[in-house]
């Protein structure tokens, strides 16, 4: 199940936006609360409002519609931050000119999954499950090399008589 948040015509560029949820993509939903609250970007506040706003559309889904949800395992899916709007403005310029600039608009999507449950691990030898530290300690088949490169010695020079 996934659970989505949006915000709209947020007054920031989307490039601005994109450096935030860059940093939260992908993360489980506890760090990235954590993470947004130490960022020391301007949208970062907007963001974290948004993530804690997804998190409580799951929570009240899995009230009402009676699903199994657990919110300790959910994490951020995506984060996009689309362009909205744009305003133009003008700004006075030199000698009665005038120059345009364009002040932008962010959409910022949030979407929040449920990792799923890993399945339980195949059963070794022994029958015990082998765990992911008992893997990387595992040595690997040993090959025999069949064509193996022997190093050349060098040859004494011989003596002269």
């Amino acid at each position: 199940m996934e659970f989505t948040a949006k915000a709209r015509y947020v007054r920031v560029s989307p490039q601005k936006a994109r450096l935030v949820l860059s940093l939260i993509k992908g993360m489980r939903v506890e760090a990235a609360l954590n993470t947004l609250a130490f960022t020391n970007k301007g949208i970062a506040p907007s963001v974290l409002k948004l993530l804690r706003s997804a998190v409580e559309n799951a929570s009240y889904l899995s009230a009402e519609k009676g699903l199994d949800v657990d919110l300790d395992n959910l994490f951020v899916k995506s984060a996009i931050a689309n362009d909205g709007p744009r305003m133009k403005r003008i700004r006075p310029a030199p000698m009665g000119r005038a120059y345009r600039y364009q002040r932008r608009m962010t959409h910022i999507e949030l979407e929040l999954a449920e990792k799923k449950k890993a399945a339980a691990p195949a059963a070794g030898k022994d029958g015990a499950a082998e765990t992911p530290a008992k893997k990387l300690l595992r040595k690997p088949a040993v090959k025999k090399m069949l064509a193996r490169k022997t190093v050349a010695r060098k040859t004494a020079p011989k003596a002269k008589k």
